[in-house]
């Protein structure tokens, strides 16, 4: 229970989720009381839980807590990722793409958006009706956690593209 948390918090503020502990406690020991009496004890988990398959490192930082409380958060250039002295999405050299920077963010916010909509419509029929709000708080329901994930990358992606300013046409 020390690795649990709530998962909309985790979702809200990025924290990184133990997956090797997951895989160890929760995946590992049923699989394998499921597939030695097929391959074998020793068989089983050599093939299973051992090998070039199961090679992935994956590094996720949190937002909160540890040194993140000691940092102070600056603006990157959404083309290179240079670190910028202002605000503002690009920097002088990515400057010369900046439309072609502002149209690929936008096709993702767009994306997103659709993303958004076709969930929001999937609660709206489980619920019964598709002219209310969604008062969905079903922690059971795998839709609810990737709505929860997909407006709060929405939300992130409107902050990136309002760095961009009001268009100029």
């Amino acid at each position: 229970y020390m690795k649990s948390e709530d998962p909309i918090y985790v979702l809200e503020n990025n924290i990184p989720i133990d997956t090797q502990y997951y895989l160890e406690q929760q995946l590992a020991k049923p699989l394998l009381r499921i597939f030695e009496p097929i391959l074998g004890e020793a068989k089983a988990e050599a093939i299973l839980l051992k090998g070039e398959h199961t090679r992935c490192k994956t590094v996720l930082t949190s937002k909160v807590g540890g040194l993140m409380a000691f940092a102070k958060k600056r603006s990157t250039c959404i083309g290179c990722k240079a670190v910028l002295d202002e605000d503002g999405a690009v920097c002088d050299y990515c400057k010369l793409n900046l439309s072609e920077l502002y149209q690929k963010e936008i096709s993702h916010l767009n994306m997103l958006e659709e993303r958004f909509s076709r969930l929001w419509t999937q609660c709206q029929r489980c619920q019964g009706s598709l002219h209310e709000d969604v008062l969905c708080t079903s922690r059971d329901c795998p839709i609810f956690y990737m709505r929860k994930k997909v407006q709060k990358d929405l939300d992130d992606q409107e902050k990136l593209v309002c760095r961009f300013g009001p268009p100029t046409w």
